[in-house]
């Protein structure tokens, strides 16, 4: 394993540099949590690998898909893989934030003295599934994406911090939109990455269904226990980035914002574009594919390959852009023929 692009990245200095014996050891552990992973989601390892990417960059994952495509099985198993608590929770329009973050209950001593005892809800946990996220109410969302963002909770004007490591996946059904709540797109920039699950090819749903609908059914193994997540956590921030890979960052970024773009086409396309936590979410994120593909320092194929899922929530299009059928996958692949 040898480190490219040897130019540090920002705030970096020898002290982090990452310890070769250390990243060697992490990385062999978490190519054996994708392999088990995988073991038991058939025809989903880009998937399995964005997901990874996104809880080993210390971020939060949205992933969208139609129903049956292992949603819930890819969160419940990483957290068995990852040896993660792991809670799902249902969301619907009468979920309260209470339902979610917990609340005060009122006991009574043997004496009969009477005090307020905080019990926690389900989001204090390690890792959290918001299944289909937008079908609860806005106050409800807010109060789990606050808690995303500051991996705490105020109930009653008293703070209680969240288990760490802390991470949410939330899943969303793109094909049944009545009766749901959107998340606004300042909501959704909370995500690190949006994870698209298409269906598996021909090979990959025959091995599912051989393996799902007989006596025996596969479980997952602990791999890895949080600590050691936790210290794979702090490697990726010690990665170093060359200069080249950082501009490609930068010029990619800026080049999908309508103020700041290069092409005259894509400033009257882009209504709006992605904001600063975008690029540090994509220099998080190739750090993080890099050290799951057994590499110290992230190459331009890893921008490429993550550009999607962190833009691909980040923007919008215009109305006259929409009308004239350009989709947002276009502007993505115009904006990556000219990166680097």
């Amino acid at each position: 394993m040898t480190v490219s692009d040897t130019q540090p990245a920002f705030g970096q200095n020898a002290s982090l540099t990452p310890d070769v014996r250390e990243a060697d050891r992490l990385c062999a552990q978490l190519q054996t949590v994708q392999q088990e992973v995988s073991r038991l989601l058939f025809g989903q390892e880009q998937v399995i690998n964005q997901t990874l990417t996104a809880i080993l960059a210390g971020g939060h994952g949205l992933l969208v898909g139609a129903p049956g495509l292992g949603k819930t099985l890819l969160v419940t198993t990483l957290g068995t893989v990852l040896g993660l608590d792991a809670r799902r929770v249902q969301f619907t329009p009468d979920l309260m934030p209470s339902d979610i973050t917990g609340s005060e209950i009122l006991d009574e001593d043997a004496t009969g003295r009477r005090s307020f005892r905080f019990v926690s809800g389900p989001v204090f946990c390690q890792l959290l599934m918001a299944d289909e996220i937008n079908r609860a109410s806005p106050r409800t969302q807010s109060a789990l994406l606050q808690a995303m963002q500051e991996h705490r909770v105020a109930v009653a004007g008293t703070e209680y911090k969240l288990p760490q490591p802390f991470h949410v996946l939330a899943t969303q059904n793109p094909l049944d939109q009545e009766g749901t709540y959107p998340l606004p797109e300042a909501q959704l920039d909370r995500f690190m990455l949006q994870i698209p699950l298409t269906f598996p090819d021909e090979a990959a749903e025959r091995a599912m269904l051989l393996a799902t609908t007989g006596a025996q059914k596969a479980t997952a193994q602990q791999i890895i226990t949080a600590e050691t997540l936790s210290a794979a956590q702090t490697l990726v921030r010690t990665l170093p980035v060359g200069d080249k890979i950082i501009d490609a960052i930068l010029q990619l970024v800026r080049s999908a914002r309508p103020e700041t773009t290069y092409n005259d086409t894509l400033r009257t396309q882009i209504a709006w574009g992605p904001g600063p936590r975008a690029a540090q979410a994509l220099m998080l994120a190739t750090r993080a594919r890099a050290l799951l593909d057994g590499r110290l320092s992230p190459n331009l194929d890893d921008v490429i390959a993550l550009a999607r899922p962190v833009l691909a929530h980040r923007m919008g299009l215009t109305f006259t852009a929409r009308a004239d059928g350009v989709q947002l996958d276009d502007v993505l692949t115009q904006l990556l023929k000219h990166l680097g």
